[in-house]
């Protein structure tokens, strides 16, 4: 035994050294990896981005992408794009890579906080050298400005930018025609009506099929949060997504005014005139439920979200199982506005650990950024490629017969692409032709935009330094939740209200919000 003691030691010392050198030569492997890790196989740079799908959008296939190989030609990049629609799973994927150290080199925030933490965290690279009228001069020229820009900063640091946005509002409630009229009932001015409406749609027969199938409205909470899709809050004077009022900022979803709002939805919850389930769907799961006629109301956001000529819309999506379907928007509250004008929301940001170790990955992506901000990239990605897409003559696009099969394919698979830019033609002085438009759209894109609209905040809202608004979101929801299932009541609000505000930094969320928008105001 005590002979063999020297040589299991002198092994021991020799494993030892052994991973010492291996762990070396990975070492020395990882630092000669980072030199060619933005290289991909065929020399070409490899650019990673994380960006917001499309409802209902099905990826498309690399070999029949025609604005990826485009794009990759062009700026000579190996481009992949992941993406999910916008949502907790969309946040939590974010999540993982960042914990995973391996994060996206591009992406589009969509947290609570406006990207505030990740930038506190040092995640965040800083854009100043990146982002510029110089380096993008079609984003500054079209979608963005620099007063914008300075709102958009983050403790005074540039570490994030505005995606371009459309300033209309398309926020509406939609409802089917057909069953109104199978039941003999007019659309809905009043919130009193409209619970007659739930009522109907609800117990008498709405489909005609004979069975008790149908809910009169459906959201998703996805299984976390009280949605703001309910027009309870509008009936309590709540509007989409806060505003100022009495030169005070209202926040939609902490105000004290939730605690009615939590017992007007339990009235139409307890009635059973809503889908049971809509706490538990997620994402588009209500949008799906619509379209199989489980329920006949639902709230939309997007100017196609009904219309004919929008293959994957709710009305075309309906039609293809029950051709008599007619989605139409409608207001349930009369002329009360159901949003506040648009402000700068969601930004793009770069990964620090990008533009440390390869800031060259950085000037490719705003090259591109800056290429779909202009008009051969805009023309591109919304409408596809000239003479078989589209027809130009000056600045007027008509859009090409879309009733092919293999035409909606190709186009309708690349909304993925318009990730950076709105369905805003205008802003690049062009004037799109549909010939695919019906007089039905035609009468829905007219509604849309004669909707009332509340004052918008005209700035970006950026929290406290330190301050963690995800935790002060997640325990409001948390509260909210409990009032609906487990209080069956809204009475207890206002003590909730104090906890969140006093212990959860909403106190200060808020007047630094408020602060911000006055601050907006005066330049």
């Amino acid at each position: 035994m005590t002979r063999g003691r020297p040589l299991l030691v002198l092994m021991l010392f020799m494993v030892a050294g052994l991973s010492v050198l291996v762990w070396i030569l990975l070492g020395q492997s990882r630092q000669s990896d980072d030199s060619v890790f933005a290289r991909s196989d065929d020399g070409r740079m490899s650019i990673h981005i994380f960006v917001p799908s499309p409802l209902s959008m099905k990826s498309p296939d690399a070999n029949d992408d025609f604005i990826l190989k485009t794009i990759e030609d062009k700026f000579n990049v190996r481009l992949r794009v992941e993406s999910r629609i916008p949502g907790n799973d969309y946040n939590a994927a974010i999540e993982e890579m960042l914990l995973a150290n391996n994060p996206p080199d591009m992406w589009i925030d969509r947290s609570s906080d406006g990207a505030s933490k990740l930038a506190l965290d040092g995640v965040l690279a800083d854009m100043t050298s990146f982002v510029s009228p110089l380096t993008m001069p079609n984003y500054f020229k079209y979608w963005a400005n620099e007063k914008e820009l300075r709102q958009y900063t983050i403790h005074n640091r540039f570490y994030r930018a505005p995606v371009p946005y459309d300033k209309n509002v398309y926020r509406s409630y939609y409802i089917r025609r057909d069953w109104l009229e199978r039941l003999e009932l007019e659309i809905p001015r009043t919130y009193d009506n409209y619970l007659n409406v739930l009522r109907a749609f609800t117990f008498d027969d709405p489909d005609g099929n004979g069975k008790d199938d149908t809910y009169g409205f459906t959201t998703s909470g996805n299984n976390s949060s009280l949605s703001t899709d309910w027009p309870e809050y509008v009936k309590n004077g709540l509007i989409y997504p806060a505003y100022m009022e009495n030169n005070k900022l209202v926040d939609m979803t902490s105000d004290l005014r939730i605690g009615q709002v939590v017992d007007d939805i339990l009235k139409v919850i307890n009635e059973g005139v809503v889908d049971p389930d809509w706490f538990f769907n997620s994402g588009t799961d209500h949008i799906d439920k619509a379209v199989q006629g489980i329920a006949g109301i639902v709230l939309g956001e997007s100017v196609d979200f009904a219309l004919d000529a929008n293959p994957a819309s709710l009305q075309s999506r309906t039609r293809q199982s029950n051709p008599e379907a007619d989605w139409v928007p409608f207001n349930p509250l009369g002329d009360q506005p159901l949003r506040a004008g648009v402000s700068p929301e969601y930004p793009f940001v770069f990964s620090k650990m990008t533009a440390d170790k390869h800031p060259e990955k950085m000037k490719k992506i705003v090259e591109i950024l800056d290429w779909l901000a202009g008009e051969e990239g805009f023309l591109l990605t919304h409408y596809g490629i000239e003479g078989e897409h589209y027809a130009r003559s000056g600045n007027a696009i008509t859009l090409l017969s879309r009733n092919e099969e293999g035409l909606q394919r190709s186009l309708g698979d690349m909304n993925i692409w318009t990730f950076f830019t709105p369905e805003t033609p205008s802003v690049l002085n062009l004037q799109v032709i549909d010939p695919a438009l019906t007089n039905r759209d035609k009468e829905i894109k007219s509604y849309l935009a004669r909707m009332p609209v509340k004052q918008k905040l005209g700035t970006a809202l950026t929290p406290p330094v330190g301050i963690d608004v995800a935790a002060f979101r997640s325990r409001q929801n948390e509260l909210q939740v409990k009032m609906l299932f487990s209080d069956q009541s809204g009475a207890q609000w206002p003590a909730y209200y104090e906890e969140l505000m006093s212990q959860h930094d909403g106190y200060q969320i808020i007047r630094n919000f408020e602060k911000q928008v006055k601050d907006a105001a005066k330049e």
